[in-house]
């Protein structure tokens, strides 16, 4: 790690005051629900591609910023925010294997400022993390929400890995992510009658941000029947996936960005750093 990194990862890792990073005019952070869960709840839904860029809105507003990808099985984060991903061994699973290891060492710098990657190595073998437990989770979290502002978790929807429950179960808030499929709101449902039986609160995660919108005929009634809040709604962008692929951020570096994309994706930036 070469010193630029290790001093900046320092500074993350005594936890800065927005005040002292970006001037005197911001107060300092106090985020009440700073860490944030995202799960697909049908296909046809892009995570990362959320993920990354409302990291990068969140992070321009001052606060220390992480990201942590737990599709422990085919992670993507790392491509999307256009970064090196961990060598075999490295990286997430090296930090929930023992409390011993020094975050700053496994931790992803980005380009961009204020914005932080854990990520599982793509390298590391299925079978590596099926012994982990809740425990070891919780311990990562609990870390990380004391290095950072806040932190933001891509979920896999896999109901038996506990990185699935856990992160429900670990999270402040969380968001469903859906397409307009008949099946998303049955998944949903499902799912939480799962992690509310073995002891998970469910009620945190009962908003929905629609995704890949195609104005196609479909029943929003029944979500709000079941007690769900459409928190934002973002339409299909092909340029979008154009910059993912290059590894750039929609929001930051496309030239023309879609003005409902643009509005949802603030919105929600606003309301996760304005607590």
């Amino acid at each position: 790690m070469d010193r630029k990194r290790r001093i900046g990862l320092d500074s993350i890792f005594q936890k800065i005051s927005s005040k002292d990073l970006v001037g005197a005019e911001l107060q300092e952070s106090s985020l009440i629900y700073s860490v944030v869960g995202f799960m697909p709840a049908t296909d046809f839904t892009d995570n990362a591609l959320l993920i990354s860029n409302l990291a990068y809105l969140v992070s321009q507003k001052g606060l220390n910023t992480c990201v942590v990808d737990l599709k422990v099985f085919y992670p993507n984060l790392y491509q999307h925010l256009d970064s090196a991903p961990p060598k075999k061994g490295n990286g997430l699973i090296k930090v929930l294997k023992s409390d011993k290891v020094d975050f700053r060492d496994e931790l992803i710098t980005t380009k961009y400022e204020r914005l932080y990657l854990l990520s599982p190595s793509p390298q590391d073998l299925m079978e590596e993390y099926f012994d982990f437990e809740f425990g070891h989770l919780e311990r990562v979290i609990d870390t990380l929400k004391g290095m950072f502002d806040i932190v933001l978790i891509d979920i896999p929807n896999n109901p038996p890995l506990e990185f699935c429950l856990g992160a429900m179960k670990y999270c402040h808030i969380g968001y469903f992510t859906a397409a307009e499929r008949m099946e998303a709101t049955v998944n949903m449902v499902k799912l939480l009658d799962f992690a509310q039986s073995v002891g998970i609160s469910t009620a945190k995660f009962m908003s929905v941000i629609m995704m890949n919108l195609q104005n196609l005929e479909f029943d929003y009634k029944v979500m709000k029947e079941m007690g769900f809040h459409i928190a934002a709604a973002l339409p299909l962008v092909k340029d979008a996936n154009v910059c993912a692929h290059e590894g750039r951020l929609y929001i930051k570096d496309s030239a023309i960005v879609n003005k409902f994309f643009k509005k949802d994706i603030q919105k929600l930036a606003d309301r996760l750093a304005d607590q």
